[in-house]
């Protein structure tokens, strides 16, 4: 419930930015100044937190998160000026980059054997969480139930619930790399342990925690990274998983300021809650189907990067150019179901070869340079102290970066699968019984 609340209270604050858009600017103030702090904020304390919360064991870090999306729904309700809008973002990027203690928290008080379906139910309930969230949003403003102020009163009154949630919440006694258990095994990816089911691997509550220096976590880590990212494969899915989340994000990020240039909320009655809400759920029945699809992805998985990334291109295209408020929004629908079908194939791809810290290590890392990637697009394309394009420019420039990955993994693929055939060939060729070989000689040479 705790997880439910939070994440419609931040939906309903994102389903107000097309009110303060146009109110706090009719220029492009709020694309280039406001919107970058966001970007340089989240890089700047997301490693600070990630570690935070593993030392405070995740709890306390819920708790803060509650209470800075509080002060952040707080400022935009009452504070008015850049300024306040640009401390606002700030505090949102704290809430932001808290969002690791979600699914650590749940990591530390179940089994390893129920990794899989604890991941499967969070992120249910999260999609729940936006999908209520973007329809309350849509009918309260469709039909003119509440002002925009009034509904950030309402979020005001779910984060608090939500807060009051999270106290009673019970306190972890480890955690992923600061307080581990001393039995806890340290190899083996996820699969094998779903494999192991109620058998002997199944961890304890009741095993002794054992206290790390931050200097021991840090050379582990450091270790692990190193080992990690030593997998050729490993790193090509990781190089497309934080290109393709960088991009992602630009998008989400600036979408909103595209529908406003498309469609003026003054003379159309928005439906980016209703969009919102249909995207989520298409992009979470695509992510739900692949989990039945008997691919080899090994093999074609780097081509349907290559081939989907080139369709999210030509749909950011489509919503670029488009005068049509609604092909704009179909636009946004179709990349968001594909970026959720190619993520979730890259997260299970990776988490097949790895143990559960070292996936969690690499997903902090994967999105940490999604990030410092994000903050130089934006310092170059988006901040006013660069080149501080519009938002046409901007959506031509997110459709050519997607274009570019799009053409090298599908290169990339191509070489793959020949690769994968040539080999397979040559197996072939090199298993083939002595006799069939012979039957390929004359009669004369056997004679």
């Amino acid at each position: 419930m705790s997880v439910i609340n939070q994440k419609e209270s931040s939906i309903l604050l994102r389903k107000s930015a097309p009110a303060f858009i146009p109110v706090i600017s009719k220029s492009i103030v709020v694309t280039n100044e406001i919107f970058p702090v966001w970007t340089y904020s989240y890089l700047a304390v997301l490693v600070p937190v990630f570690l935070l919360t593993d030392w405070l064991r995740y709890k306390p870090v819920v708790v803060f998160q509650c209470i800075n999306l509080f002060v952040t729904t707080a400022m935009l309700l009452w504070l008015q000026g850049v300024a306040a809008m640009q401390a606002m973002q700030f505090a949102y990027a704290v809430v932001t980059a808290s969002e690791v203690a979600y699914f650590s928290y749940i990591y530390s008080i179940v089994e390893l054997k129920h990794y899989r379906k604890a991941t499967s139910y969070c992120r249910s309930v999260q999609l729940l969480g936006y999908t209520v969230g973007s329809v309350l949003g849509q009918l309260l403003v469709s039909f003119n139930l509440m002002s925009y102020n009034n509904i950030l009163v309402l979020t005001l009154v779910l984060i608090s619930i939500a807060l009051v949630t999270s106290l009673f919440l019970p306190m972890p006694q480890r955690s992923m790399f600061f307080h581990r258990s001393q039995e806890r095994h340290e190899t083996g990816n996820v699969e094998e342990m779903d494999a192991q089911g109620d058998g002997e691997m199944a961890e304890s509550p009741e095993e002794p925690v054992r206290t790390r220096s931050c200097s021991q976590v840090l050379i582990q880590l450091w270790r692990d990274f190193i080992q990690c990212y030593s997998t050729r494969e490993l790193l090509y899915w990781s190089v497309w998983w934080a290109l393709a989340t960088c991009g992602y994000n630009q998008t989400t990020n600036y979408v909103q300021v595209l529908w406003q240039h498309v469609e003026p909320s003054q003379n159309f009655t928005v439906y980016n809650g209703g969009v919102e809400a249909v995207s989520n759920l298409f992009g979470a029945v695509t992510a739900y189907g692949i989990g039945f699809t008997q691919v080899d992805w090994a093999q074609w998985g780097e081509l349907a990067l290559g081939s989907f990334s080139g369709l999210g291109a030509a749909a950011l295209f489509t919503m670029t150019f488009t005068a049509n408020i609604w092909a704009c929004y179909a636009g946004y629908i179709v990349f968001k179901c594909l970026y959720m079908l190619l993520i979730t194939i890259a997260m299970f791809q990776i988490a097949t070869e790895l143990s559960m810290e070292r996936y969690a290590l690499i997903f902090g890392a994967n999105n940490f340079g999604a990030l410092v990637l994000q903050t130089i697009i934006t310092a170059v394309v988006v901040d006013g102290r660069g080149l501080g394009l519009g938002i046409i420019p901007q959506f031509i420039t997110y459709g050519s970066y997607f274009s570019a990955i799009a053409v090298i993994f599908f290169l990339r693929g191509v070489y793959t699968i020949m690769r994968v055939r040539q080999s397979h060939r040559d197996s072939t060729t090199a298993e083939e019984p002595p006799s069939l070989k012979d039957s390929d000689t004359c009669p004369e040479q056997r004679l």
